[in-house]
């Protein structure tokens, strides 16, 4: 019998501050992964600036795709199709690594496969476990998105719930400018819960109606700054470390509890977590605590995963290929696409 030919992808991505590439070997097997992050040039302005991002991604990509095909040792020709995203994300950021993908589809003759950047965020779980695999339930956080997913097969997403407002990471950002942390804010926040009381202040836990999986986090965000503002009219002492961690408490405890309601109702005993708020230390033991709880099987991928980074997207990119998805030269950027378009 013949042995399975091996399938390597090219992937890129650069929706937000990062300027990635990878070599992902049959999915699941990553041989490089390269990233180029702008977080020190954005806390100058304490927060993404776009124009700036789009111009960063095009003085670094062509470097960091040297360097991920030099890592894994393999040359371009040798590549069996060039994945990127094309969307959600900063519309000139996307279209820096799409026009580059698109070259080089061309140049080498290789297929061009779109990918969902949301998608390739819960990918990111089969590069972590090696056995993980559909059905399951997906919890996606991160500064733009909050997202409750039921991944039945690979490529099959319905979404079950999403922010209304605020995302969760853009949540942890704002509060955390309002108590003199600055950006980013989710691993400041984190750190700080740590040495703060988490019952310090009792802030509200959004979980709209009764039979919603949405997400919610812009009254709490109002309440936070409500309450600074209150405590520095009345000359009262600010703890910043109690507020991050009352904060955190609160949108943990949403977060966990319509995850682990929304697996239930859907039968499934797996549940994963995705996106770079799943790098927070609080949702991570809370969500394995619950899981361990109801008797569900938690995966968590490694921080590195978490954050934008092109192997998840590599890893997205093989299940589309082997499912027989091609994408035009004709394709475009799409800042709002929905996961499941195309």
């Amino acid at each position: 019998m013949e042995d399975k030919k091996d399938i390597y992808i090219l992937a890129i991505e650069s929706s937000c501050d990062e300027t990635a590439a990878a070599v992902v070997k049959n999915g699941r097997e990553v041989l490089s992964n390269v990233i180029s992050s702008q977080i020190a040039l954005h806390t100058l302005y304490g927060g993404v600036v776009p124009e700036i991002a789009s111009r960063k991604h095009v003085e670094s990509i062509d470097g960091v795709i040297k360097t991920a095909l030099g890592e894994a040792g393999m040359k371009l020709e040798e590549m069996d199709a060039i994945g990127v995203t094309y969307g959600p994300g900063l519309v000139g950021a996307l279209l820096v690594g799409l026009a580059e993908a698109k070259a080089l589809a061309y140049a080498a003759d290789k297929p061009l496969i779109g990918v969902h950047h949301i998608e390739g965020h819960i990918c990111a779980n089969y590069i972590q476990n090696k056995d993980f695999e559909p059905p399951y339930m997906a919890l996606v956080v991160s500064g733009g998105h909050s997202h409750l997913v039921y991944v039945s097969d690979y490529g099959k997403y319905e979404i079950l719930g999403h922010t209304r407002d605020d995302a969760a990471g853009e949540a942890y950002d704002k509060v955390a400018r309002a108590i003199g942390m600055g950006y980013p804010g989710g691993p400041k926040i984190d750190a700080a819960a740590k040495i703060g009381n988490p019952n310090a202040v009792k802030f509200p836990r959004v979980f709209l109606e009764e039979d919603s999986y949405d997400f919610s986090f812009s009254g709490l965000k109002s309440a936070v700054l409500n309450y600074v503002n209150k405590q520095k009219m009345m000359g009262e002492e600010i703890v910043p470390e109690d507020i991050a961690a009352s904060f955190q408490q609160s949108v943990v405890e949403v977060l966990v509890g319509k995850t682990i309601k929304a697996a239930k109702a859907h039968g499934v005993k797996k549940i994963a977590l995705a996106g770079g708020v799943a790098s927070n230390s609080a949702l991570r033991s809370k969500m394995q605590a619950a899981c361990e709880k109801e008797g569900f099987y938690l995966s968590v991928p490694s921080p590195i995963l978490c954050t934008d980074n092109a192997a998840m997207i590599g890893c997205a990119a093989y299940y589309e290929y082997i499912a027989g998805v091609r994408d035009g030269l004709d394709l475009n950027a799409n800042p709002s696409l929905r996961l499941g378009q195309r």
